[in-house]
């Protein structure tokens, strides 16, 4: 197998034929083997039945059906696990992402890159809601991980299935594959991709979304940076605290022998406030290296469970 197509749906009943419309326009022209793998993320609005009938009509169309709405990463993650194809392509299923894209990506595959991410630069979403904390987003999470994609939150993407095969997906994870996979190596190239006005159905993500995204994207940097060593972290908190009370130690001296009032001054309480912490703090990253050494030890527990598949 040499190409797998992803994608996610969740209530897309309205969308689901014409998008295979759309795909089957452009992959009946590619010449190698290729799959289309739709996961279906306990949809309630009937594209169970669709999806089923594509599958029927279909060899090439797969379906995965999960037991209910586990979110956009676990389902990215099961059509990972399931798919055969050397290149994997991931993309939405509400038609706003263009499968006449496809072949530019594989292109750029072809061309030596590893992951090929998709750029929204005329994106078709409101101003104020989606655009804007969008921006923010893609600009901090640049600025934090280093790695220069221009858009995170554009689902259109092309990867080479070697770059995804230790990728671990939690939380909204799946938009931070293109960073883990800058960080063991893999090229990467962005391209502007087509961006369509939402036809069917209501969007499932708000400016929340935004939020829950940064907030991964620091436990990203995070869990790349003290995996293996949190005592790192927390002992940098721990030693920084050590060093405030020490110097609200000193002012204590100082101000206690200026007035000679060595019990009422307030410095006192700053110097076991930062103690504290400081030793709180290491208590923490001597719990996080046990963490640590059970998680690296214990077995991969699934964030899906799937009902039943079709075509697999």
């Amino acid at each position: 197998m040499d190409l797998s197509i992803v994608l996610p749906v969740y209530n897309e009943k309205d969308n689901l034929r014409l998008l295979y419309g759309k795909l089957n326009a452009v992959l009946s022209k590619y010449p190698k083997e290729y799959e289309v793998i739709f996961v279906n993320d306990g949809s309630k609005d009937g594209s169970e039945l669709v999806l089923n009938e594509l599958a029927k009509e279909d060899p090439k169309i797969k379906v995965i059906h999960f037991r209910k709405n586990f979110g956009q990463t676990p389902a990215m993650a099961a059509g990972i696990d399931y798919s055969k194809g050397e290149i994997i392509v991931l993309m939405d299923s509400d038609l706003q992402n263009d499968p006449e894209d496809i072949p530019r990506l594989l292109q750029k595959i072809d061309e030596g890159y590893d992951v090929v991410s998709g750029w929204r630069k005329k994106r078709k979403d409101t101003l104020f809601m989606r655009k804007i904390p969008s921006w923010i987003a893609n600009k901090l999470i640049r600025k934090i991980s280093g790695v220069e994609i221009k858009d995170l939150g554009c689902s259109l993407k092309a990867y080479k299935r070697d770059i995804l095969k230790n990728v671990k997906l939690y939380g909204e994870m799946h938009r931070f594959i293109s960073i883990h996979a800058s960080w063991v190596g893999a090229k990467i190239a962005n391209i502007e991709v087509q961006h369509h006005p939402r036809q069917f159905g209501q969007s499932k993500y708000g400016i929340s979304r935004t939020f829950k995204v940064l907030v991964d994207m620091f436990a990203m940097k995070f869990t790349r940076s003290y995996s293996t060593k949190p005592m790192y972290f927390f002992g940098k908190i721990a030693f920084l605290n050590f060093f405030i009370g020490l110097a609200s130690f000193g002012l204590y001296l100082y101000r206690a022998f200026k007035s000679n009032q060595f019990l009422t001054d307030p410095a006192l309480l700053l110097v076991f406030l930062f103690w504290a912490l400081g030793m709180l703090f290491i208590g923490f990253g001597l719990l996080s290296e046990i963490m640590v050494r059970v998680y690296h030890e214990s077995q991969d527990k699934p964030i899906y469970h799937v009902k039943e598949t079709v075509n697999l």
